[in-house]
């Protein structure tokens, strides 16, 4: 096939994607090229309110024809190789990209298969996921029938998008099952791979209490490692060690094990290590070995927490960084890790979690408390974000 070049070769059209390239045309760079091969542009984080029966999942879908910036190129095809030796980036159907600086943001890989039994079980049987668009609306389907009997949560090890997600759901169908009058008939189980359930003991603090209050039994340092669809249980493990255990299941919200997209672990630009992130300096976004390749949003290395939230805070740090190597000065923008974790805990408050890569505490609103939940944050999480998502952030605003 032949070789196209141009100055500025994005990789992904997602969030981080049409961000950057919103953000570099403002700046006046007119060779802006996006590699990406979905038609359709999602708004994922209002998938846990459709899985709770809070939202419609067509409000989270528009074509990718109506995010994508005029002035940019937009190659609907897919990566398969990167050779940054050579500036250039190879697709699926061979056709090969020269570029004079890559940015990397393709997003993070569900790897639904491995958990054993999970891929075959995917909506049927009670078992759903607000990770796919197309199950998220199973999700409620599920909760909603459910009356009596047993509801499993989980969350995976390793790095996930929106960590919060797997015990946001579980928060939002014990809520309607009171509302229902039949929590007292459901038992709650809600298995995560961490020693609490967030990071910061202040808000840990207040989880434990929400969860309490609902009743749901909290395994933590455990892990469903496989799901038996036929008998509808989870074998759930202990990830230090210890005793594993089955668990009946009537429904159960499934969140996969995620990585990096293959094509990337097996490129030059791997950290090689677990997960096979884009190897970049944690507050420059810039790779440590080819200078001229950049990455943010899932598939970076960063360790932040993989969140729209931050690549609203990585977006302008590449940018800069981006025109510093291009006129040879040193990289001074840097990111700090800033990531948010909007924690809905019922039908209407949601606990709003900002943070840094140290785990300090960064609310952008002082007033409210950071560690408790808040009706107004509610509302922010339903209408303020995904209006400032469509109308701010694609458009290199915000």
């Amino acid at each position: 096939m032949t070789t196209t070049k141009h100055h500025i070769l994005i990789i992904g059209g997602g969030t981080a994607g049409i961000s950057v390239a919103a953000r570099l045309l403002r700046k006046g760079h007119t060779d802006v090229a996006v590699l990406e091969p979905s038609s359709k542009h999602y708004y994922q984080p209002l998938w846990t309110l459709v899985g709770g029966g809070q939202a419609k999942a067509s409000t989270t879908e528009r074509s990718e024809d109506s995010v994508m910036p005029k002035q940019a190129t937009w190659i609907k095809n897919a990566a398969a190789a990167v050779d940054p030796d050579n500036n250039t980036v190879t697709c699926t159907d061979g056709a090969v990209y020269e570029y004079d600086v890559l940015v990397v943001c393709p997003g993070i890989q569900l790897d639904w298969d491995r958990t054993e039994g999970l891929a075959d079980a995917l909506g049927t049987n009670g078992v759903s996921s607000n990770y796919r668009f197309d199950l998220a609306p199973r999700t409620w389907e599920f909760i909603r029938n459910t009356r009596s009997g047993s509801a499993v949560f989980m969350m995976p090890s390793g790095p996930i998008k929106c960590a919060g997600a797997p015990q946001k759901i579980a928060y939002l169908a014990a809520d309607h099952w009171r509302k229902q009058g039949v929590l007292k008939d459901i038992d709650v189980h809600l298995v995560v791979p961490t020693p609490r359930l967030f990071g910061i003991p202040a808000i840990a603090d207040n989880l434990d209490a929400i969860a309490a209050d609902y009743g749901i039994t909290v395994h933590t340092n455990a892990e469903v490692t496989s799901v038996d669809a036929a008998s509808r249980k989870v074998g759930v493990s202990s990830v230090g060690g210890g005793s594993d255990i089955m668990l009946p299941y009537d429904v159960l919200h499934a969140v996969p094990r995620q990585s990096a997209p293959d094509w990337i672990k097996s490129s030059p630009l791997s950290t090689g290590a677990a997960g096979g992130y884009v190897e970049i300096d944690k507050h420059t976004m810039q790779h440590v070995r080819h200078r001229n390749v950049f990455s943010l949003g899932d598939a970076g290395s960063s360790p932040n927490s993989k969140t729209g939230a931050a690549i609203r805070k990585q977006a302008p740090v590449v940018v800069d960084n981006i025109e510093a190597y291009l006129q040879g000065r040193p990289l001074s923008a840097r990111y700090n890790g800033y990531g948010s974790c909007p924690i809905v805990t019922s039908s209407h408050s949601m606990l709003l979690a900002e943070f840094d890569y140290d785990l300090n505490l960064t609310p952008s609103f002082p007033v409210l408390d950071p560690t408790k939940p808040h009706r107004g944050y509610w509302y922010l999480k339903k209408y303020g974000l995904p209006f400032m998502y469509w109308n701010l952030m694609l458009k290199g605003l915000a």
